[in-house]
Order: structure tokens, then C-alpha cells, then sequence
């Protein structure tokens, strides 16, 4: 890979996206911006030139796979070849499936799945030929364990999890240098919980514990350059991904009673608040949402793959000990 690498994000204007563009403009990367709304990709823009990075904005909506296509070729008329791609675009709704339209739960599919999809298309169709190149999946702890309140979400969620399993199957196959990584997220503070749309009589919030998009964002950035088959996030992926392996009822028990209560805040819904389902919010994009003072510093980001094999020497080791008297007990 070139030292200052070429590379695209999509769901650029806002949160995780935007911070990763900040992120990857202080190493002079040259990036292409996708997003719906060109004004605060403008701004998105103007930051990552002011970090020391180049820019090139994308207006585009990732359901379209022909405007996905086409950014991506006018990033390689512009800058060159595509080194990392970053699926990053997601919308939600905050509600209970009796509550929710099927427009909904298709527009949520073909965002924020479909839109991974078109996006990780659009960078093979680069990538493949010249055999090269890293496609990034900003994924949720929530790809593994569905939570009340966002099942369309989890659902899609899910979904790129099982597409990304299939393809790494297939580069894999083919012995493609082509590299696929996930990283799989917590609760982050970004502008998702003012701008999603809710059928809830209450305002929307991450479910604690907190973290900061600028912490993602150095994950993600080191998943690009050195990447392995998933990343998990701060201490609560961890925990919420093998305890859904181990007691998934326990699990289904534990989440009905507590994240209910856990994504609203006391705040009424506005009758005039707007939502980005459809249409992007003016106004609403920036890398922070309104839980700062909550946040935590993040303290452990391991790869999937370490969590496994600790699970599993211990395990052994666990085995090896319950034998181990069972053979004194003998003698």
C-alpha cells in the first residue's frame, strides 16, 4: 500500500464516518466522502483538508448502486487507486416491531445492508483486478445479538455479517489478496439518537456503556492497515457476543428487562422532530451526539479471533484440571 493511501467512507457526514475521516486525514490520506447531504460533506470535507488529508466529496444515497458505482470511479479519476473502503452508513428506528411500517424495516435493509453491499461491490469491482486492496465493515455488536426496539436494525446488521462471512469464503477460494475485516461496535455518541426516526414517546439513547467516535475511529484505522477477520470493541461486545454464544435465553431475559427502559431517555419526543430516514437532516451532522458528559475512554479493543482461542485454552485447561482429579480421586 502507497504510504498516504486512497480511501473511501461511506455515512461520511456524520459520527463514526466523520471521524474516521478526521482520523485517516492525519496520516495525508486522500479520501472520497459518501453521504446524502452535500452541505455537510462540504464541511466534512474542509476539515479532513485542514488536518492534512485530501478530499473529494461524494454526494450520494448507498440503497443506489449505480451512484455507489460511480463514486467510486470518480475516486479513482481523482485519486487514484482505491487502497481501503469503509462501510460506515446506517439508518434506524427506534420501536417495537407491532409499531413499525414494512416501508420502514425495507428502507433500514437497503441502507444500511444494502448499502454495504453496493459499497463492498463497488470497491471489488476496483480492487479485484489489480488484486489489491482492504474493505473495511463497521459493524455493531448488535450483528450477533438482536436487542429490543431495533430489530430491522439488528436484522440488517446480522445480514452484513453473514455477506462479509460469504465473501471472505470466496477470497479465501480464489487466494485473492484482497483483505476483509469487521470491527463490531458498542454504544457510540453520535447524532443517530437526535436524527433517527422513533415511535417511542421518548427520546432515543445509546445503551451504556458509552463510547466516543474518535476511539472508533482509531480502530477502525488500524483494522485497515492491519486487518483480521473481526475486531471487537470495548469490554461490552465481548461480553454481549459470547454470552449470546453461551445463554442466548439467559441473554433474551436479561435484554427484554433492561434495554427497553436503556434506549430512552426522560425527554419527550417532539411533535416536530424530523428524522433522516428518508431524507438527510440539515443541521444535525457532526461526530458527536449529546452524551459527552457519559462517555467512556476506551480501554480494550481485542480481535475476535483472541477472545476465541483464550475461550478455548481455558477450556483445556479447565478439562485438563477436571481429569487431573479424576485421577487422584483414583489413586
Amino acid at each position: 500500500m502507497k504510504q498516504q493511501p486512497t480511501v473511501v467512507i461511506t455515512g461520511a457526514s456524520a459520527g463514526v464516518g466523520r471521524a474516521t475521516a478526521h482520523a485517516f486525514a492525519h496520516i495525508g490520506a486522500s479520501v472520497g466522502l459518501i453521504a446524502r447531504d452535500p452541505q455537510s460533506l462540504d464541511d466534512t470535507a474542509f476539515e479532513v483538508e485542514r488536518l492534512g488529508g485530501r478530499a473529494l466529496v461524494l454526494p450520494a444515497d448507498v440503497s443506489n448502486a449505480d451512484a455507489v458505482f460511480a463514486a467510486a470511479d470518480r475516486v479513482e479519476h481523482r485519486f487514484g487507486p482505491i487502497d481501503i473502503w469503509i462501510n460506515c452508513a446506517m439508518v434506524t428506528v427506534f420501536s417495537r416491531v407491532r409499531d413499525m411500517t414494512p416501508d420502514e424495516v425495507r428502507r433500514i435493509t437497503e441502507v444500511t445492508y444494502l448499502g454495504y453491499v453496493n459499497g463492498t461491490m463497488a470497491a471489488l469491482r476496483h480492487m479485484l483486478p489489480r488484486d489489491h486492496g482492504t474493505i473495511v465493515q463497521v459493524g455493531s455488536a448488535l450483528a450477533y445479538r438482536g436487542i429490543p426496539l431495533q430489530a430491522a436494525y439488528c436484522g440488517a446488521k446480522h445480514a452484513i455479517r453473514g455477506f462479509t462471512d460469504s465473501l471472505r469464503c470466496e477470497l479465501i477460494h480464489d487466494r485473492s489478496r484482497i483483505k476483509l475485516t469487521a470491527v463490531h461496535l458498542p454504544a457510540v455518541n453520535t447524532p443517530q439518537f437526535d436524527w433517527a426516526r422513533t415511535h417511542a414517546r421518548h427520546e432515543p439513547r445509546p445503551v451504556a456503556p458509552v463510547m466516543q467516535p474518535e476511539d472508533i475511529a482509531d480502530i477502525v484505522v488500524k483494522a485497515a492497515f492491519r486487518p483480521v477477520r473481526e475486531y471487537w470493541v470495548g469490554h461490552s461486545s465481548p461480553m454481549v457476543i459470547l454470552g449470546n454464544m453461551v445463554a442466548p435465553g439467559l441473554l433474551d431475559r436479561y435484554l427484554a428487562h433492561t434495554t427497553v427502559a436503556g434506549q430512552e431517555t426522560d425527554r419527550p419526543v417532539a411533535p416536530d422532530r424530523r428524522d433522516n430516514l428518508y431524507d438527510p437532516v440539515p443541521g444535525l451532522h457532526r461526530t458527536h451526539g449529546r452524551f459527552d458528559a457519559e462517555a467512556q475512554p476506551l480501554r480494550v479493543a481485542t480481535t475476535g479471533g483472541t477472545v476465541r482461542r483464550a475461550i478455548a485454552l481455558a477450556g483445556l485447561a479447565l478439562a485438563g484440571g477436571m481429569t487431573w482429579a479424576a485421577l487422584s480421586a483414583r489413586r
